[in-house]
């Protein structure tokens, strides 16, 4: 089944809960593909586990244009979406250009993060006929602004906040929404509350589905590994290992003639 057009169900309404993951290059993309997952996110997430920056603020459009089209090629039948980066849709004007691109390059969708601060760039994204994803809770792109990352909902008042934000979203016509790190009994409130499905990030499991960066999943980013993921694999280590092993063969095996020293330079 082609990707194309492709919707997701919320599960109370006969839909099965919705397995996520992200991809930034094909080999990754096309395993995740060809495994079953719903959802394949080429993320601004690539900024902090492929290219090495300390968050997603530094990625640029042509980066993320540049992994959508790669993970693209992967993907036959998951829905696939792509992230606007950090200042790519300041104004409704730009968002819609930032978007044409990233669907240019093959993505099914566009996400962004935000609720009525970016309301006006939604509605004319989805009026230019590309489907939209929400993201609400913690905003990676306002780490510069808050400071660090922390759950979100804890107060009442910041929970009917989130509500209201979610409302708002579904409203606008957004296809689904991304709740991240925030607390479960709100994740579930705005599950219950929208007609399109939610899928968390360390929202607990009472949304319609779940996403987690694939690094994550598959223990392929040592250095850090967020609270709410449980790798299911150790990648780095096997790595580390065979890098180790093969480094023992050619230093065994190799045989050097004698002659004049010679340089790599």
């Amino acid at each position: 089944m082609s990707s194309e057009g492709k919707d997701l169900v919320k599960v109370r309404d006969g839909g099965v809960p919705i397995a996520a993951l992200t991809a930034y290059d094909y080999p990754t993309a096309r395993l995740l593909d060809e495994a079953g997952t719903d959802l394949i996110l080429t993320g601004d997430s690539l900024g902090m586990v492929v290219l090495g920056h300390e968050d997603t603020t530094h990625v640029t459009l042509e980066e993320m244009r540049h992994h959508t089209r790669a993970a693209r090629r992967g993907v036959k039948r998951a829905l696939f979406v792509s992230d606007l980066p950090y200042k790519t849709y300041e104004t409704p004007e730009q968002a819609v250009d930032s978007a044409r691109q990233l669907r240019a390059d093959g993505a099914d969708a566009v996400k962004l993060e935000g609720g009525a601060d970016v309301a006006e760039q939604i509605r004319a994204i989805i009026a230019d006929g590309i489907p939209v994803f929400g993201h609400l809770g913690m905003l990676p792109q306002h780490i510069l602004e808050e400071g660090r990352y922390k759950k979100k909902g804890k107060s009442e008042a910041e929970a009917q906040h989130l509500l209201a934000e979610a409302l708002l979203l579904d409203q606008l016509g957004v296809r689904g929404m991304v709740l991240e790190s925030m607390f479960r009994r709100v994740a579930r409130e705005i599950t219950a509350a929208v007609s399109v499905p939610t899928i968390g990030i360390g929202a607990g499991h009472g949304c319609d589905g779940q996403i987690l960066v694939t690094h994550d999943l598959i223990g392929a980013f040592p250095w850090f590994c967020p609270p709410f993921a449980k790798p299911k694999t150790d990648v780095a280590g096997a790595t580390s290992q065979a890098v180790r092993d093969y480094i023992d063969d050619v230093r065994s095996t190799t045989t050097v003639t004698s002659g004049a020293a010679t340089s790599l330079r």
